[in-house]
């Protein structure tokens, strides 16, 4: 609602338009801000700011798939983020094609599933791998059979579990491949109606390239929608990232073997009298019973202690701490 004018605005207004000091034609051409139309069949839930950090999230994923899904195919493996986009879950539904590869997986501890489709050339070519082909697909689309099911099964879910870590920084999920669906129409997860976004991931395995599709519904990331964002998601990649290389670092220091030696002491003898030692010969050594031995960590003299026993064990007993301007 517009500003109430008091009785002196109105006077001055009125003496501004007979003075010809305002226009009346100025004000009624003066320009309305545009109002945008909202579309409640389609609300937009998702910002170009929550897509930019889903690509980000997904090309971290991509680096992983191309890294661990040779393992098993035994061949180069390319992925490529191609683009991110909020739809309906209807549009994508009408958009599949039968036979399809859906993977319905729980992503734990996040309320329902979200959906990893796989274009159908790619299955093809997986199997075909798998059982020691070169990976090629098939000329003619047909539906898969149980054994073949059961190998991209395999595949498929060591592909959702490598979804944990580059989810770590939004939140510590476990996402588990429940089943695959062959038919889009025993894959409805959610309302038609509601919002979803898809991230479109491009993967070449060898000569045969095809799409994979992430849907991710509204309100299955509604929980963590505050935290789809780059600023929130680089600051806490940053800060986990330095303190686990630390932690990492740390823990391997602490498990390396390094060499320690004390040193009772020096003599010079020469060869010849080398060569006659027997047992039970003395060899004179140049220190005394009660003099401090030298420690060695490695190749550095590092601690001084006296001699002794621990139990049946020879032992020695730190008396000083060498640093490293002594």
């Amino acid at each position: 609602m517009g500003d109430v004018l008091s009785q002196n605005e109105i006077d001055n207004l009125l003496n501004a338009l007979t003075s010809g000091e305002l226009d009346a034609d100025e004000i009624k051409n003066t320009k309305e801000k545009p109002v945008k139309n909202y579309d409640f069949a389609r609300p937009s839930k998702f910002s170009k700011e929550h897509l930019r950090t889903l690509e980000i999230i997904f090309e971290h994923y991509g680096r992983l798939l191309a890294t661990n899904l040779p393992i098993f195919l035994r061949k180069n493996i390319q992925v490529e983020v191609m683009n991110s986009e909020a739809v309906t879950y209807m549009e994508f539904s009408n958009s599949l094609s039968n036979p399809v590869l859906l993977g319905i997986v729980d992503f734990s501890p996040l309320e329902t599933n979200i959906i990893v489709e796989m274009a159908s050339n790619l299955g093809f070519a997986m199997v075909d791998r798998m059982l020691g082909g070169e990976g090629e697909p098939l000329d003619k689309i047909r539906d898969f059979s149980e054994i073949e099911l059961l190998i991209i099964e395999r595949v498929m879910t060591s592909c959702v579990e490598l979804l944990r870590e580059p989810w770590a920084n939004v939140l510590d999920v476990h996402p588990r491949l429940e089943r695959i669906e062959t038919n889009s129409q025993f894959a409805q997860i959610i309302s038609p109606s509601e919002m979803i976004a898809i991230v479109t991931v491009n993967i070449k395995i060898g000569d045969v390239e095809g799409l994979m599709n992430v849907c991710l519904p509204f309100i299955t990331l509604e929980p963590v929608m505050d935290k789809l964002n780059t600023k929130f998601w680089y600051s806490s990649q940053k800060e986990k990232t330095g303190v686990s290389y630390s932690d990492a670092v740390e823990t391997l220091i602490n498990r390396a073997k390094i060499p320690i030696k004390a040193v009772l002491g020096n003599s010079v003898i020469t060869v010849a009298d080398f060569s006659q030692l027997q047992v039970g010969d003395i060899v004179r050594l140049d220190t005394k019973v009660d003099e401090e031995l030298d420690v060695f960590v490695g190749d550095i003299k590092k601690f001084s202690a006296l001699p002794g026993a621990s139990g049946k064990d020879y032992a020695v007993r730190v008396t000083q701490i060498i640093r490293e301007e002594q």
